[in-house]
């Protein structure tokens, strides 16, 4: 752990739980139960484990979509965006209607949007379409829009759950090598990935989480290594 340089957040025994419809009260289920780690400016930091561990809730928590339940989460004043692909689309609405829309509940303002839209317009290779309803977009369209429309968003930290590729096989090339390029340009980065070549590739540390609870932190081989380990007993 870097102990030189302040971090920008903090999470110290941060549990999590929703309240399931059992009863007249409802059971508690823990999406997370104690995870505790530092992110530091200038990192990719990756998340691994296994699936319904908890990995997107801890994403959606660092982001502040959601608070948590138990422990502490400390955020230095640092604005943390969860790279979200086609949220808010309203299919009746055109590309860039639509776009003005994602972009806005991404934490962008409306101006800067659309002095983007040209930008977001050519990435996404829709030329006239932008002002066509999405509902006419066949599936890759839609994805290269929302793709292109979270590219632009540019937060302090950047969250990314799984989404480095979308989008036919020519575009999900183009779209992998933009976000590779964004991560290796000195960003603050949060990844949740299932590919452990992916997380080498990219990752400077690791923290695993197994059950809601962080089970390891440390440098991305280190950490790997136990992870497969543990895989390889259950």
């Amino acid at each position: 752990m870097n102990t030189e340089k302040k971090p920008l957040l903090s999470l110290r025994n941060v549990g999590l739980f929703y309240k399931r419809k059992r009863g007249v009260f409802g059971e508690p289920f823990w999406a997370l139960k104690d995870v505790s780690f530092d992110l530091y400016q200038g990192e990719t930091l990756g998340i691994i484990g296994r699936n319904g561990v908890g990995k997107s809730t801890l994403l959606r928590l660092i982001a502040g979509i959601i608070k948590p339940s138990t422990g502490i989460l400390i955020n230095h004043g640092y604005h943390a965006s969860l790279l979200s692909l086609q949220l808010g689309f309203i299919y009746y609405l055109s590309g860039r209607e639509n776009a003005i829309l994602s972009g806005m509940l991404m934490g962008m303002r409306k101006k800067d949007i659309k002095a983007k839209m040209d930008a977001i317009i050519e990435f996404s290779e829709l030329g006239d379409f932008i002002d066509q309803p999405i509902a006419i977009y066949s599936s890759g369209m839609v994805a290269r829009l929302g793709f292109s429309v979270a590219f632009q968003v540019n937060p302090d930290i950047l969250l990314i759950d799984e989404v480095l590729g979308v989008g036919d096989a020519e575009f999900s090339q183009k779209s992998a090598l933009a976000m590779q390029e964004r991560i290796h340009s000195n960003k603050t980065i949060v990844l949740v990935s299932h590919h452990a070549t992916v997380v080498q590739q990219l990752c400077s540390r690791v923290v695993w989480i197994e059950e809601g609870v962080s089970k390891a932190e440390g440098d991305t081989e280190s950490v790997l290594q136990q992870y497969h380990q543990f895989l390889d007993l259950i």
